[in-house]
This record gives structure tokens, C-alpha cells and sequence, in this order.
């Protein structure tokens, strides 16, 4: 008789646990957000792909805002150096871990998220020169009326050695135009400058500018991103959430999609 009672209250015991799960994880969503937080990125252009996507993955799941601003890897260190406050950074690893020993960012939290190499774009529509090789590179370089690239980039710096060593920095001089971020795609869109050297991931992501494709092997040059969680974040969990999202085995699917190889 025991057994029998038991068991005939079994299905409206679970029905009310059911309901009381269900009202919790309600009641516990809505106070989430209700309290949703602005995580503030800041990242290089360069990843504003996988920034965005990751950002829509992060704000569906838990009703917190992903905030962000991209600039080169120079304007955003000066930017973190002057006492502009942030939740996560994206930036180069020695970048990351000069905020590390200032504590500034959290030493647990350090995690290579991808490279880009370099490559040249061209306006949407435009014919794409030849860059396959060394000889065809140099060939596109002499040929072109101008040059844009962003003055304060890594990419930027390692382009102009590069036209060193191929020996025409007298010849290129008058043809290299400097520019920062949106500066880049106004010269192009314009015509004011035929090409832009840039990271791959960062001319993927300007407007109305194409890939031609990356430096040829002997000429090509690397930028790993980097992020960190800043150790003085007023929304630690939220930033936390936010980082998780990043270094998750699904985020490799994401990173892929924009280009970014895995670090070696």
C-alpha cells in the first residue's frame, strides 16, 4: 500500500518541482536583466568581424551589452595608458602583458585569440593587381599611382621595411599616403589612393574595399591578437561571461570565418 501511494504521487511531486525550476530560472533571468551590464571592448579594426559576432552570441545569452571601439594597436595602448577605463582589451601580445605587469589586466585571463597576416585591398569593383610573388609584388608597387596605409600600425611599420628591402623606397616615397582608421577608406572610396596595405582581417572589414590577397611568403609578416580582462572591470562578471565567449572551442568556428589563423 505504501509503494502504491508512492508512487501514484511520483508524476505530481515532479510537476511541482518542474514549476518551481521553471519560476527560479524566470524570476532569476529577469533580475539578469534587469541588472544587464556594458562590457566595453576595445579592439583593432582588424577584429571587428569576430567582435561583432562574438558580441550577438554574448548579448542573446545573457542579456548584457558588448560596447565596442576599435583603433589601432598604438592609439588604444595610450588610450589604456592615460587611465581610460575598459572591461576587455584586444591587442598585441606584448601589448598585453606591458598591462599585465602594470596590473591593469588580469595575468589568468591572458589568451591569444588568432593572427592576420598582411595583404593589399583594392575599391569594390576595382581590377586587383598581382601579388603572388616577391617579382609581381614589387612590380604592383612601382606601378601604382598611390599607397595607403595606417600610420600608426603594425602593419603599417613592417610595410615600409618591406619596401626597403625590395629597394624603392626612393621610387615609392611620393606615392605612400599615411592615414588613420577611417581616413583609409575615404582615400580609397575617393580616389585618393589606388591601394591599401593593411592586416588582411583589417581590409576585410572596411567598407566598399576588397582583398587582393596577403605579402607573398618571403615578404609576409604576422599579427597575433591578444586579449585580456582589466583587473579593475566595475562588471567582473559580466567580463568574465563575456571572456568565456572568446576563448570557447566554438569561438574557433567564428574566428575562422574571418580569417584569423590559429597561433603557433
Amino acid at each position: 500500500m505504501k509503494a502504491s501511494v508512492y508512487k501514484s504521487e511520483t508524476p505530481r511531486c515532479r510537476s511541482v518541482l518542474r514549476g518551481i525550476v521553471l519560476t527560479f530560472t524566470f524570476t532569476f533571468w529577469c533580475g539578469d536583466l534587469g541588472n544587464a551590464a556594458d562590457v566595453k571592448v576595445l579592439s583593432s579594426p582588424a577584429l571587428r568581424g569576430v567582435v561583432s559576432e562574438i558580441g550577438r552570441q554574448f548579448e542573446g545569452a545573457t542579456g548584457h551589452r558588448l560596447v565596442a571601439e576599435f583603433e589601432v594597436f598604438a592609439v588604444l595602448k595610450r588610450r589604456i595608458d592615460a587611465g581610460e577605463a575598459f572591461d576587455i582589451a584586444i591587442l598585441s601580445p606584448a601589448m598585453i602583458d606591458d598591462l599585465i605587469n602594470l596590473r591593469k589586466v588580469a595575468p589568468d585571463t591572458r589568451a591569444d585569440l588568432g593572427r592576420h597576416g598582411i595583404g593589399l585591398g583594392v575599391r569594390t569593383g576595382i581590377a586587383k593587381p598581382e601579388v603572388s610573388s616577391v617579382e609581381a609584388f614589387k612590380r604592383t608597387m612601382l606601378n601604382a599611382m598611390s599607397v595607403a596605409y595606417f600610420k600608426e600600425g603594425t602593419a603599417g611599420i613592417h610595410f615600409l621595411s618591406v619596401l626597403d628591402r625590395l629597394g624603392i623606397t626612393k621610387d615609392m616615397t611620393s606615392k605612400l599616403k599615411a592615414y588613420d582608421t577611417t581616413g583609409v577608406v575615404q582615400a580609397l572610396t575617393k580616389g585618393e589612393a589606388e591601394l591599401v596595405v593593411a592586416g588582411i582581417g583589417t581590409i576585410a572589414a572596411l567598407p566598399g574595399i576588397e582583398v587582393v590577397g596577403g605579402f607573398p611568403a618571403e615578404l609576409q609578416d604576422y599579427t597575433t591578437y591578444t586579449a585580456g580582462v582589466s583587473a579593475t572591470s566595475e562588471q567582473p562578471e559580466a567580463t568574465r561571461s563575456l571572456f568565456g565567449f572568446f576563448v570557447a572551442p566554438t569561438a574557433a568556428q567564428v574566428t575562422k570565418a574571418h580569417g584569423l589563423e590559429p597561433t603557433r
